[in-house]
């Protein structure tokens, strides 16, 4: 480590988003501490009332996230009752932004290697005043795939595994996707994807968010950043380790998925910039096909969330 790494100081605001995990919140909580945010936003949802002892666990999580040890300044939102993985998420991510120009958003499983903190930083800072760039991902889900010459890439997928925005992109969300019936009545997804399967398959994520059948937000994160114009950043290497593959988790258990076994590594810097903003189609294109799982389409991928989180029995979990 030369001096100017160990001279950094992080000096962007941080949002924890936190519910009922103490494990691996603990682990998360203990990456931010390392890097000492000036600025720490602490969201939580309450406990649901139908399941007992939940609350000492979201008591739990709280006392993780108050020790607090270093020169910070620490505001909290949390919730006395549980408004979902949808609205609590959204809630508190607009509250960070109704305070701050731009911020650097975690949540409670979603383990950052200590670069990546530097990394969204000093790209927030780059790509401030240019309005094509609205995310900056943490996440890498190539596997080694479509390498790039760069420390980075555009793409049009806003992973949300440890990621950081602008005031000015987080404008445009949406919860309810007012805008999403006339743009399936005029196809603007094929405009957009050029994908048949890519259509068809998020035509339905939309239709059940809209019918308020999916309890989420990254998906209508995805669709502000696609119907205006805006790209995301991905790193050349992943940063991001997802450690929510638990038993207690409300969306993801499979431990044995792929995507549990992400290696991290750290980003080298300087940042490498590319010369130019162009979206890396055929990364976009492998993301379609692995990630979201077009080929069987995400239709069927989104019908098993949407039965599990309705509470129907699956034959495979998500």
């Amino acid at each position: 480590m030369n001096n100017e790494q160990l001279n950094w100081q992080l000096t962007t605001p941080v949002a924890m988003i936190v519910f009922n995990r103490p494990q691996t919140t603990k682990k998360v909580f203990e990456a931010i501490r390392q890097v000492k945010p000036p600025v720490l936003f602490l969201i939580a949802d309450g406990p649901r009332p139908d399941k007992p002892g939940e609350d000492k666990k979201c008591a739990a999580v709280r006392e993780i996230i108050e020790k607090v040890d270093w020169d910070c300044q620490v505001y909290k939102n949390y919730s006395d009752v549980n408004l979902g993985c949808g609205k609590r998420p959204s809630t508190g991510i607009d509250w960070v932004f109704d305070s701050v120009e731009e911020a650097i958003i975690i949540e409670d499983d979603c383990l950052p290697d200590p670069s990546f903190f530097r990394y969204c930083q000093e790209l927030l800072d780059y790509y401030r005043d240019d309005e094509r760039v609205m995310t900056i991902c943490g996440l890498n889900v190539q596997f080694g795939e479509n390498p790039t010459d760069y420390s980075y890439y555009f793409s049009r997928y806003n992973h949300c595994w440890g990621w950081a925005s602008w005031r000015r992109a987080w404008k445009y969300f949406d919860f309810d996707l007012k805008v999403w019936p006339e743009i399936r009545e005029k196809n603007l997804l094929q405009d957009i994807l050029q994908d048949s399967h890519a259509v068809k398959s998020w035509t339905h994520t939309f239709d059940i968010i809209s019918a308020n059948q999916l309890d989420c937000w990254d998906f209508q994160w995805i669709f502000a950043n696609w119907v205006h114009g805006g790209l995301a950043i991905t790193p050349r290497e992943n940063l991001i380790k997802y450690i929510g593959y638990t038993e207690d988790a409300t969306h993801t258990t499979n431990a044995l998925s792929q995507y549990n076994q992400l290696e991290v590594k750290a980003m080298e810097f300087p940042l490498k910039h590319p010369p130019f903003i162009i979206r890396h189609d055929k990364a976009d294109r492998y993301t379609e096909s692995t990630y979201f799982d077009y080929q069987p389409n995400l239709y069927k991928r989104i019908n098993r969330k949407v039965r599990k989180i309705l509470g129907l029995k699956l034959s495979q979990s998500w």
